[in-house]
């Protein structure tokens, strides 16, 4: 493992660059983040290069030609991981400490979450970017640039970690085109980064293209001048938070794997089983004396017409079917496919049923909740970290994203709307998101004055005022 430690003591930083970017494409970590991407990719490796093999009579292993090679990829790990982080992160993250009260162009006071508009709109999405690498790698990085969160994924960032704390302190960005086009690497340190460029095309021998400089720059932009930096200055410490896709800090391939390759290998060989064993074949007997060719061409007719002949009356040819074995294979494909949605804690869509009530769904995606909850843990300490380096203390909130009986649930909130408030409802009601409370609340606070203020519009108090004086003229008459 190359640590920050072994980076700092190299006298010859680009030696160093180049040493570490080795290491790291020769780790573990790195080459099981690169087989997770070809699953992901429904690339799926094992099938994709499993070969038919035969024997020959000396024992030799050779590739079997004529056997049938269908090569079907599922596409399991893609599906469970979107579930997982879509799960959690679908609806998008809130903020619960920093809330502000403004009117908006139409006069409607509306509540702001002041925590996500300092974040930015793309906030949601990149978190989102960041989750799903971070489960299929084991861990992304995410890049906080002054008013944007940026992704940099194990494939193409080398952390380098500090032998002492355990935390990072620096890391390499790396990345090439093609494999003919030179290779680019950025080095980020606590006190700011610098960019290096490959001379060849092929290896790594790199020079300095880009000065050290400072994380957020200030540009003063002038007619005379054009643009000109007039401060630079930087976090403090660096600006790149990683996030785990779990405690156990690894790829969700890890165990999945072999389940996923054993699916596809027992999917694929039953395919090429329908392909090779043919449906109906013929034995002839007493037709010793026929040749390849005469064979050949009694098959062929018999695939024309339908019809075979034979010469004497001793000779025949008995037609046959050969059943290729189906049950065995598919029990152990239902088998396979349960095993790989229990351990990886996933919901299996198939196991609830329709018009079923939340009790039963509950249960069902009780699994999906407890990973979930691990999960959530990595990212709430990731945000955390990025509102450090902006300087906000906030804690998120995540709406998850489940299907259930909303009829159902939407009974349970309303009869007991009684003891809640607006906003408890409208938090509670299972198709109404986080974000959208704040507006329903300005809209109907909106409506109320509208309606107050029509009940006790001038028009009405003239009104009262005139039957008021017509009972007065009546009593002073009486």
């Amino acid at each position: 493992m190359y640590t920050y430690q072994d980076f700092i003591n190299e006298p010859n930083k680009l030696n160093a660059i180049n040493s570490a970017i080795s290491h790291h494409l020769n780790s573990d970590i790195y080459k099981t983040a690169k087989s997770a991407d070809e699953y992901d990719h429904q690339r799926n490796e094992t099938i994709l290069n499993y070969v038919k093999t035969i024997f020959t009579l000396t024992g030799t292993p050779v590739e079997d030609f004529t056997a049938s090679n269908n090569k079907l990829c599922s596409n399991f790990f893609h599906r469970l991981n979107t579930q997982r982080c879509t799960y959690l992160l679908g609806n998008g993250v809130s903020f619960s400490d920093h809330k502000e009260t403004t009117v908006n162009e139409e006069g409607i006071e509306v509540t702001i979450d002041t925590t996500k508009e300092t974040l930015g709109n793309r906030f949601d999405s990149d978190v989102k970017k960041l989750g799903y690498k971070s489960l299929i790698h084991g861990v992304s990085f995410g890049y906080w640039n002054v008013d944007r969160l940026h992704m940099f994924p194990i494939t193409e960032f080398v952390p380098l970690w500090d032998e002492d704390t355990g935390s990072l302190r620096a890391g390499i960005r790396f990345w090439r085109l093609d494999e003919n086009k030179p290779m680019i690497a950025v080095l980020y340190e606590e006190d700011g980064y610098t960019k290096y460029k490959s001379n060849a095309k092929v290896g790594m021998d790199f020079e300095e293209i880009q000065p050290k400089r400072s994380y957020k720059i200030t540009v003063s932009i002038s007619e005379e001048d054009g643009e000109e930096v007039i401060g630079e200055e930087n976090y403090g410490i660096l600006p790149i938070v990683p996030i785990w896709g779990s405690d156990l800090h690894q790829s969700t391939l890890v165990g999945m794997k072999e389940k996923i390759d054993s699916f596809d290998l027992i999917r694929s060989g039953f395919a090429n089983d329908l392909t090779d064993c043919a449906q109906i074949y013929w034995i002839l007997e007493n037709c010793g004396g026929m040749s390849d060719e005469e064979l050949a061409r009694f098959r062929d007719r018999l695939k024309i017409t339908h019809i075979a002949t034979v010469d004497t009356d001793n000779s025949k040819a008995t037609p046959y079917t050969q059943e290729v074995p189906y049950s065995a294979r598919a029990a152990y494909l239902t088998e396979i496919r349960n095993g790989i949605y229990e351990d990886f804690g996933a919901l299996d869509v198939h196991a609830v049923a329709a018009g079923a009530t939340n009790d039963h769904i509950d249960a069902a995606y009780q699994p999906m909740d407890e990973e979930a909850d691990d999960f959530e843990y990595q990212v709430t300490e990731f945000i955390q970290q990025i509102l450090k380096l902006i300087g906000i203390e906030d804690t998120p909130v995540f709406k998850r994203n489940r299907i259930s009986n909303q009829k159902e649930q939407t009974d349970m909130v309303l009869s007991a709307a009684e003891y809640l408030d607006d906003e408890t409802i409208l938090q509670k009601l299972p198709f109404v998101t986080v974000d959208e409370v704040a507006g329903i609340l300005a809209r109907k606070a909106q409506d109320s004055e509208d309606r107050f203020g029509e009940e006790e519009s001038p028009e009405d108090e003239g009104s009262e005022d005139e039957e008021a004086g017509i009972m007065e003229e009546e009593e002073e008459t009486t």
